[in-house]
């Protein structure tokens, strides 16, 4: 037998999810790194300034240090430490000394460690998963309802400094709008008019994450869950809704017969022979069919007429 094969683990897929979800652990690990270099770089140049410090400048001192290979090395170090890539999807919000001092567009920025320090923010449509919620409707209905909601950071010196997390954030208050936008309206309203629902909550998510530079785009309401009570009541209302629209629809039929046949009868009688004519279309009918039983139906006068032209006779 073949062994089982072990599951593939893509490490570029898990750092990318890490870096989605923690943005401000991913920044801080990578500022550590780059002053781990930096540190390192200090560490191994410092004893051999030292140790020159005394004697007399030479230039020959430093000819290792001015080499192809030494610059070279030199320059990745300090492309390293000093350069940071900004993609076009993204904003950066640069710090110096602590202190706000603009938005960094794409492209290649200098960064001066220790100084200064930049913050990425991507500007891209995100869509954020709301879940289940429990909440109790207007006409005192509990209902589990979830939703997605779609937005994008539009000023992103903003969503840095007037929020922590601008992502739980915006998560946290629209499950929140969306337990009280439920609480106003009745069940018949949540089932039959969502996309009122949800432009409601879309309008005031937005007014309140204006402040944090958020844009909200669209909210939509993805699934609304009833308990299996309330579900077997609402197939009994739906059952007894078509029962009695069909017995309406049958008394008006029914109306629209009698309506019909009052005039056919003023007709027919209106017009002589019509009665004899329609009598006659009617035995035609029946005698197509041989399976079929005539019965005729003689009234007692046209009897008794009959009996006295016999005792006439």
């Amino acid at each position: 037998m073949s062994e089982p094969r072990k599951p593939e683990i893509d490490v570029n897929e898990i750092l990318q999810n890490l870096k989605n979800q923690n943005p401000d652990v991913t920044q801080k690990t990578k500022s550590f790194v780059r002053g781990i270099i930096l540190f390192i770089v200090l560490v191994n140049a410092l004893p051999w300034l030292l140790q020159n410090s005394n004697n007399s400048f030479n230039m020959q001192d430093f000819s290792p240090l001015f080499s192809g290979f030494g610059l070279i090395a030199l320059a990745i170090i300090l492309l390293v430490i000093f350069i940071r890539q900004i993609n076009q999807y993204e904003r950066g919000v640069l710090f110096t000394l602590g202190k706000y001092s603009k938005t960094v567009e794409p492209g290649w920025r200098i960064v001066i460690p220790i100084f200064q320090s930049l913050t990425k923010v991507d500007i891209r449509v995100k869509a954020v998963d709301v879940p289940d919620q429990e909440a109790m409707t207007k006409d005192n209905v509990s209902v589990r309802i979830n939703a997605v909601i779609y937005y994008k950071v539009k000023d992103a010196a903003r969503a840095i400094i007037e929020v922590e997390n601008f992502r739980n954030a915006t998560a946290q208050l629209a499950q929140t709008t969306m337990r009280n936008v439920v609480g106003q309206v009745p069940l018949d309203d949540l089932l039959g008019q969502r996309n009122a629902v949800s432009i409601k909550i879309k309008t005031i998510v937005d007014e309140a994450t204006d402040m944090w530079g958020i844009d909200v785009s669209n909210v939509e309401l993805k699934d609304i869950g009833l308990n299996d009570e309330m579900k077997r009541v609402m197939g009994k209302q739906a059952e007894a809704e078509r029962e009695k629209r069909a017995v309406i629809i049958k008394a008006e039929g029914e109306v629209a017969s009698a309506e019909n046949m009052a005039k056919a009868a003023k007709m027919l009688s209106s017009t002589d022979g019509a009665l004899h004519l329609r009598t006659l279309q009617s035995i035609n009918d029946i005698s197509s069919d041989q399976s079929n039983t005539t019965v005729w139906m003689v009234p007692i006068e046209a009897l008794r007429a009959l009996e006295r032209l016999g005792l006439k006779k």
